[in-house]
């Protein structure tokens, strides 16, 4: 199935115009004529069904038959990650936790992080690509970049984990959140840059309810150690949800 994105949809909608790039791209590489049908989401969890009524390299006209709204994850995961030196190495996170299932991004600026300036509009266009590819229906929110002690001041979350690289006491995450009460939904995890957390922000986000863990009993790099700790909520919560913990 071939997936398309218009984000002003509503269930209310019957016609779905296509902007002039994504009608040469159904008309000219896909090849859709009249009368083909279309699978679309809003990115908010639903699916429309419809047929072409015109298109051309311009334009793209699709009346709308049927939507059916899939239901949101068991879970809200909010990744706040600093940006990785190489913008390869964050893309390729980005694509990743979209595949295995993200709700809310945060890209957070840290006292060692190499790289300071985030083109959110880049980023934005790769998670909605991986949705489309993953064929998903629920675009994560991708927040503004900010320093990691501003967003100390206001974070949020009923489970809050911070993966540092320091000495000390860390647990597992997979175990943190396996033990996890049924009715905690909001995790919210900290991945640092690849200088790591510098000591004065491990300790602000410990003061401000941040538990430590361990993703792996190797050193990961950033992208990496943001992907284990995404697979791990999925892990857990799918187990969870299937009775095996």
């Amino acid at each position: 199935m071939q997936l398309f994105y218009h984000n002003s949809l509503t269930p209310q909608s019957e016609i779905v115009l296509f902007d002039k790039e994504e009608s040469t791209h159904i008309y000219k590489v896909l090849r859709k004529k009249v009368g083909d049908l279309l699978h679309i989401t809003d990115g908010k969890g639903y699916l429309y069904q419809g047929q072409i009524q015109e298109i051309s390299d311009k334009r793209c006209i699709v009346r709308l038959c049927c939507c059916e709204l899939t239901p949101a994850p068991p879970y809200h995961l909010h990744m706040v990650v600093a940006p990785t030196k190489m913008n390869e190495r964050y893309e390729w996170f980005l694509e990743k936790a979209m595949e295995i299932g993200v709700q809310e991004l945060t890209p957070i600026i840290c006292e060692h992080s190499e790289r300071k300036i985030i083109k959110t509009e880049r980023l934005e266009k790769i998670l909605l690509s991986a949705m489309k590819q993953s064929l998903q229906y629920h675009l994560p929110h991708l927040n503004p970049p900010i320093t990691l002690l501003e967003w100390l001041d206001k974070a949020e979350g009923e489970a809050k984990y911070i993966a540092h690289c320091q000495e000390g006491t860390r647990l597992s995450l997979f175990e943190q959140l396996s033990n996890l009460p049924d009715q905690v939904k909001n995790i919210t995890i900290l991945i640092g840059p690849e200088g790591d957390f510098s000591p004065k922000e491990i300790e602000k986000a410990l003061t401000t309810g941040f538990t430590p863990v361990l993703l792996s009993p190797h050193r990961l790099r950033t992208e990496t150690a943001a992907v284990v700790a995404t697979c791990s909520v999925a892990d857990a919560f799918g187990a969870k949800k299937i009775g095996f913990l």
